[in-house]
């Protein structure tokens, strides 16, 4: 027997464990067939109340700030309290928050779902047409936000919006500055009890090609995606328990250093809420910066680093991941997509021992998909895992035609983690919700086990003479030269093929076009192979959680769409 089916009949039984009808983690299905889990909280609200267990445990910790679980809550029931009081903010309406990763974004988030106020975390990397834009398509009725927030919306906002100003002089024309409104506040208020089928958050998608849409969750979906993540903790525990073990024996209390920007479903969802819940500790990054983020690793003794791939690959490449600054690093996840060799030989030969995941999801379906970690990884690193068990993953043209195992096409998932729809935009809802499965965009292929493995993005296909080219792919082949850092593949105009390859390297060091093409050649059918490449000094613009922005790239090379 293979060392991979060894770990599958070991997997299959732990999941079969976890999923029996007495666990914590059973499962109730829908008269439409759909499951969710029995136990998973109802509500945001009760997800986040389930924190206050934790009370004086360690909680957060940003520049100077420091705040145990029990004081984070004290200053969360102050806001709470103002904002009922003070503010006279009703249920139901929608609160932007507008500012860097620090405390007070996580205060906020968790006052505004204690009084049935809709949360609407927004681009703190936004520009002000871009965060003005977000406020007027909520329709939100107060903006949280920070001073240089401020200074990109001040004199654009809507008249009747309210305005809470975080670190402001005194002289701005606002309804409260932060400071203020907290001094006085109370911790009295009365908590809402939403229906698990109430609006619950609006998180904006990121955006890359047009206007940002803003995906409406309810309490349920978010209650389910928060329950999901903990199974998978279970799964990969029960699965890599040698994995575990040295974390357990080092003493230390959980630390995540917090990287992901907060307005994103993996910061959001993943980290904060995730780690309140369960009363681990975070140490909060103000932007990214990886000299910084090795620092606060060593002297804050943090145990996991979850960031986007090219956060990872400075952190894996820089000289001092292997040495003692990095001794309480037990636990690291890879992004949203496959590792390269590379980068996984080069985590596994310094953290052999490490717990190390990746998954697979989207806004629109609270972050859930699929996911692995721990052995799971390590024998399958180029899969994003198994479904997780209350989602339905369906490759194929249309989601009750599947395709064989092994055959890609696109990805259609259900699960009571999706969203309700896009806020005001009923025609891209319902391009993207059909008869309750949710439309990916991407694609992706199922193996004979039921392990997932992404191909592709559907905008991301280069059709040069009716040949099918998936960008990823090579991208991927472009990536493993030693002298490049990273690169962007995508559609040139061509007269004669209507399509050809066109691919943006950043390199370490100089590399010619036609090195870089032979190289790819000896991977790649020649119709794949880039008949037009442009070096970038700088590294190839990402937004907020390192996803390529190539029509970005594309704008600033000259390239027509």
């Amino acid at each position: 027997m293979s060392n991979q089916q060894a770990f599958l009949d070991k997997a299959r039984a732990s999941v079969a464990q976890l999923l029996h009808d007495q666990s914590p983690f059973a499962l109730d299905t829908d008269v439409k067939g759909i499951k969710a889990f029995r136990h998973a909280p109802k509500n945001l609200v009760e997800a986040i109340q389930a924190g206050r267990r934790h009370a004086d445990v360690p909680f957060l910790h940003w520049q100077d700030q420091r705040f145990s679980v029990s004081e984070f809550f004290v200053e969360a029931d102050r806001l709470s309290s103002a904002l009922q009081k003070q503010l006279h903010m009703q249920p139901g309406q929608r609160v932007a928050i507008a500012m860097r990763n620090r405390p007070q974004w996580m205060i906020a988030f968790v006052a505004c779902a204690q009084v049935g106020l809709i949360p609407v975390p927004l681009n703190s990397w936004g520009l002000r047409d871009e965060l003005l834009y977000s406020i007027e398509a909520a329709d939100a009725q107060l903006l949280i936000c920070d001073e240089p927030r401020w200074q990109q919306v001040a004199g654009g906002l809507p008249e009747a919006t309210q305005v809470v100003l975080l670190d402001g002089q005194g002289d701005e024309p606002v309804s409260a500055l932060w400071d203020d409104l907290i001094a006085v506040a109370d911790t009295a208020f009365t908590l809402h009890q939403p229906d698990p089928e109430d609006d619950a958050l609006i998180l904006f998608t990121s955006g890359t090609t047009s206007r940002a849409k803003g995906v409406v969750s309810s309490h349920r979906a978010i209650g389910q995606a928060l329950y999901a993540l903990e199974y998978q903790g279970a799964m990969a525990a029960m699965t890599s328990p040698e994995r575990i073990k040295p974390i357990i024996d080092s003493g230390l209390q959980p630390t995540a250093l917090l990287c992901f920007p907060l307005f994103h479903v993996s910061g959001l969802h993943a980290q904060f809420l995730s780690m309140l819940r369960n009363g681990r500790r975070m140490v909060i990054m103000y932007k990214w910066d990886v000299e910084e983020a090795l620092r606060l690793i060593e002297s804050e003794r943090c145990t996991q680093f979850n960031g986007a791939p090219v956060m990872m690959q400075e952190l894996l490449n820089h000289e001092r991941f292997d040495s003692p600054a990095t001794a309480s690093l037990f636990s690291l996840g890879l992004g949203g997509g496959a590792a390269s060799n590379a980068l996984l030989d080069r985590l596994l030969s310094v953290k052999p021992q490490a717990m190390v995941g990746s998954g697979y999801g989207m806004t629109e379906g609270n972050g859930i998909g699929a996911a692995h970690g721990g052995e799971q990884f390590l024998n399958f690193p180029a899969s994003a895992g198994w479904p997780l068990p209350i989602v339905q993953l369906v490759i194929g043209d249309r989601p009750d035609k599947p395709v064989p195992a092994g055959t890609p096409g696109p990805i259609w998932m259900r699960s009571p983690t999706l969203m309700k729809g896009y806020r005001n935009r009923p025609e891209e809802t319902r391009e993207t919700l059909q008869d309750g499965w949710l439309f990916s965009g991407d694609i992706g292929r199922l193996d004979a086990d039921g392990m997932l493995y992404i191909t592709d993005r559907i905008k991301d296909i280069i059709i040069r003479g009716g040949e099918n080219i998936s960008a990823i792919e090579v991208e991927e082949v472009a990536a493993t030269h030693p002298a490049v850092i990273e690169a962007a593949a995508f559609a040139c105009p061509d007269s004669r093929f209507g399509e050809v390859v066109g691919l943006a390297v950043h390199c370490r060091e100089d590399l010619s076009k036609e090195a870089l093409c032979a190289y790819i050649r000896e991977s790649l059918a020649a119709y794949k192979c880039p008949e037009q490449v442009w070096f970038s000094a700088e590294p190839l613009a990402r937004n907020a959680t390192g996803k390529l922005q190539k029509p970005l790239i594309k704008q600033h090379l000259g390239v027509m769409s």
